[in-house]
């Protein structure tokens, strides 16, 4: 029996029954084997690789005035969320606080109240703000995460820089979202967090590196710092430096195994040197512990330069 095809906007998403009636399918048709069932009444197209919003659409599309939130909607912003947290893939979902919360399998549902501009639009999809997707996981993440998903947030670096980058969203931003809900879950959390949010911060690494300084009571590092030479020219960006010391922090990452990285990196090395500073480097392994490496590396660094506590 001859099948008839997907209207286009079906074909690479997942979609609900009310969509296809509303597209002239027979229910008939959403049983076929080219379609698998992921929940009632929600259907994704078989062998079509579904990612982000696409992938999620049908699940706020079955439920009027739903929106993605909390981990599901942190992944849309491309928030950096931990590890363990890699194979949770239920979706959060929340209704308007005088809604039921959504009840449906693979599905962790919300009560929220939301303020104008709270629920954004993303490929069709709404979704919490960057803001308030912030908010709402200092109910789910320990302190220095949700550090770093701030850190995330605001990071921006300006044209001089070799790879600009503008904000998601700002820290004021965050700051008036935090005063709108002072009745929010995890809302003491967040107001910790944001005295330790900084902007220029690329990573959770380097944002880690930073929490662990300051907590051993060491000063802490400046971000978003450009070394020149003596004609003004910048040659170096470091991750965060100590200007005064003439010390640069540089994270390396599981990327600086390449081998042209490794090229790079000692070509940085050298023009470190030869501009009179300092270069720690910092891996992975050195923020592990109860008494990380990084401290102690950090410290003799700035001992060597004349700092005392």
């Amino acid at each position: 029996m001859h099948r008839s095809e997907l209207p286009p906007h079906l074909r690479r998403r997942s979609f609900t029954t009310k969509s296809s009636d509303a597209s002239g399918l027979t229910r008939g048709r959403t049983h076929a084997n080219d379609l698998i069932v992921v929940s009632r009444d929600i259907r994704v197209p078989a062998g079509v690789t579904l990612k982000g919003a696409a992938a999620l659409a049908a699940y706020v599309e079955a439920s009027s005035g739903s929106v993605l939130s909390h981990l599901s909607a942190a992944r849309l912003w491309g928030i950096p969320l931990p590890a363990r947290l890699e194979n949770d893939w239920r979706i959060h979902i929340a209704n308007p606080a005088k809604s039921s919360e959504p009840r449906r399998v693979n599905v962790v549902g919300h009560r929220l109240n939301f303020a104008d501009g709270e629920i954004w639009i993303m490929d069709g999809v709404p979704l919490t703000s960057a803001a308030r997707t912030w908010l709402d996981l200092a109910a789910c993440l320990p302190l220095r995460e949700l550090v770093a998903a701030g850190d995330y947030l605001v990071c921006e670096h300006g044209l001089e820089f070799p790879a600009p980058r503008e904000d998601v969203c700002g820290l004021a931003d965050l700051q008036r979202m935090v005063k709108k809900h002072p009745g929010s879950r995890g809302v003491l959390k967040a107001r910790a967090g944001l005295e330790l949010i900084r902007v220029g911060a690329d990573s959770p690494p380097e944002t880690f590196t930073r929490l662990e300084l300051v907590e051993a009571g060491l000063p802490e590092p400046e971000l978003n710092v450009i070394v020149c030479d003596e004609w003004g020219r910048p040659l170096l960006w470091p991750d965060a430096a100590y200007r005064k010391y003439r010390i640069s922090l540089q994270y390396d990452g599981g990327h600086h195994n390449n081998p042209d990285q490794y090229r790079r990196d000692i070509r940085r090395l050298e023009t470190t040197e030869a501009l009179g500073w300092q270069e720690v480097r910092i891996s992975r392994e050195d923020l592990y512990g109860d008494r990380p490496a990084v401290v102690r590396k950090v410290a003799s660094a700035l001992w060597a330069k004349g700092w005392k506590p």
